[in-house]
């Protein structure tokens, strides 16, 4: 634990697990560098190999002024599982990263390794908030009118009525502080906008969010189709089904920029037709760029946790970094307790609703 002279406890803005993900360590500190730019004041507790770090740490001079680095002998690999990680990864660059947030040192941690372990071992060391029943994993997607807020995204495949209405409060916090948007609409993802459609669960949420107590901008149920057009800035599912609904999408994004990769190679004419329409095709790759989405986020826990995707690079590793800062800076914890003690006071009852197993038909 870095003590200073007064004997307090150095607060770092995140701890970042240096060993995680496909390309570490190398991958991780480019990206640092990138995100120093952008975050000047940050401190970053780095855990790693420190003999690794510290020299290639050297040829990144301005990751390094905002780093300091806390040696771990261990790395969690790719297809470890879970329970593995639980019982012997106790020395590894990602549970002391975890640690750092457990015991306050840090106020989140990013890590680009083995997704499994980073969400139990978050979720048993970090702990759920107290006022939360299940955390939730939410990521940012693109639409027709910015970017929108999913979850949860299959930490939770059944989900009851409180649940969704705390991924609301949540989704609604965290559009608040990565978006910037002062009132994010909020929608329910249903089989239909009427009020009639979906089962007890979805109803039961909407009637809670709808009477205005947890004051939230609530625009009712939406379809998939509204995901992509962008009808709300937060959209609130199930695990199973948002899950289904992310993969979905990616795969259709991925289809799109493979046909117009076949379209215009397909023929002379069809080559010179891309030259010409280059530079709009060049700001689509650019709103495209899976990279600009990069950073899945365990919300409900006692600190930011942000998992990037094991194989990104260093552009896609800072814009993790971005996202996590933007929680840390913005009091996202904080704003989620507000939200949940709003509702508690006014809406008791309503949110006493029969658990998932009495609802089913």
């Amino acid at each position: 634990m870095a003590v200073p002279a007064d004997g307090s406890i150095r607060r770092f803005s995140l701890a970042i697990d240096a060993m995680g993900g496909d390309h570490a360590p190398d991958c991780i500190l480019d990206g640092l560098e990138l995100a120093a730019e952008r975050h000047p004041q940050a401190q970053f507790l780095l855990v790693g190999d420190e003999a690794k770090l510290r020299d290639a740490l050297a040829r990144r001079p301005r990751a390094a002024k905002l780093c300091v680095i806390r040696h771990a002998p261990d790395a969690i690999p790719g297809d470890m599982k879970p329970t593995v990680a639980l019982r012997q990864g106790r020395k590894s660059s990602m549970r002391l990263a975890i640690d750092a947030v457990a015991n306050g040192e840090a106020a989140g941690v990013v890590s680009a390794g083995n997704t499994g372990a980073l969400l139990a071992l978050a979720k048993i060391v970090i702990k759920t908030m107290p006022e939360i029943g299940r955390p939730a994993l939410a990521a940012i997607t693109p639409s027709a009118r910015g970017d929108v807020v999913m979850l949860d995204l299959g930490a939770n495949v059944q989900c009851d009525a409180r649940n969704l209405i705390e991924f609301a409060i949540m989704g609604d916090a965290f559009a608040r502080a990565v978006l910037g948007l002062p009132s994010p609409t909020i929608g329910l993802l249903n089989v239909g906008s009427e009020e009639l459609k979906g089962d007890d669960r979805v109803r039961q949420a909407a009637e809670v969010l709808r009477d205005g107590h947890a004051q939230l901008n609530f625009h009712g149920f939406i379809e998939g189709h509204d995901i992509a057009a962008g009808t709300v800035d937060v959209v609130v599912t199930d695990g199973f089904t948002g899950n289904v609904a992310l993969k979905t999408g990616e795969g259709a994004l991925k289809l799109m920029r493979d046909l117009l990769r076949q379209v215009f190679t397909s023929t002379i004419p069809a080559r010179v037709g891309y030259l010409l329409a280059r530079p709009a095709l060049e700001r689509l790759r650019e709103w495209m760029d899976p990279r600009r989405y990069n950073g899945a986020i365990l919300l409900g826990l006692n600190g930011v946790v942000v998992k990037s995707h094991g194989g990104t690079d260093a552009t896609g590793f800072a814009h993790a970094v971005d996202v996590a800062m933007d929680m840390v800076t913005h009091g996202f914890t904080q704003s989620i307790r507000e939200g949940l003690s709003r509702l508690a006071t006014h809406a008791a009852a309503p949110l006493a609703v029969p658990p998932i197993a009495a609802q089913q038909d």
